[in-house]
């Protein structure tokens, strides 16, 4: 068993700079099959980077206070949905799903990112939704971590950004 208070977790925000407040909960704990990150979003401010899917993770977002607006498609090709969930309410997304959750309104935004399995993403099984200059439209890309920075690889054409 282990105990930990959101005040004792470090904040660790996206590298990408959208949000200013992202506590790694589940790493604390030192999970292993679960994650679990605090978010406090401020006006404009999103939980990821962009719009994206985990082929290999389910996730779950539960809002606290505030209202975040989720953009979803089912797949790249797809229109974008927008979901408004407010305190009290969540949203679950299957693996497969690409979603961005950000704050559109002016009140702050409190809730968790939770996803299962795995408590650390594996870069190889996310996909983004991007602009390809080469295409000349957003297409998917594979993401990797290098030296702390986020490259981006066109599926379609092989393209690489970042």
């Amino acid at each position: 068993m282990k105990k930990v208070a959101l005040e004792d977790v470090r904040n660790e925000p996206n590298p990408l700079k959208v949000h200013e407040v992202r506590k790694p909960v589940s790493k604390v704990l030192g999970t292993e099959e679960f994650a679990m990150n605090y978010f406090e979003l401020g006006a404009g401010e999103s939980f990821s980077g962009g719009m994206h899917t985990h082929h290999d993770q389910e996730e779950v977002f539960y809002i606290q206070e505030g209202t975040a607006t989720f953009q979803v498609r089912e797949a790249v090709d797809d229109d974008t949905e927008h979901l408004e969930v407010g305190p009290d309410e969540a949203i679950r997304f299957e693996p497969g799903e690409f979603q961005q959750g950000v704050n559109m309104g002016d009140e702050e935004v409190v809730g968790l990112a939770l996803g299962a399995p795995g408590a650390m993403h594996d870069w190889d099984d996310i996909e983004s939704i991007v602009h390809c200059p080469e295409c000349g439209e957003e297409t998917g890309h594979d993401l990797a971590m290098k030296d702390g920075r986020f490259e981006m690889t066109c599926r379609t054409c092989g393209n690489v950004q970042g």
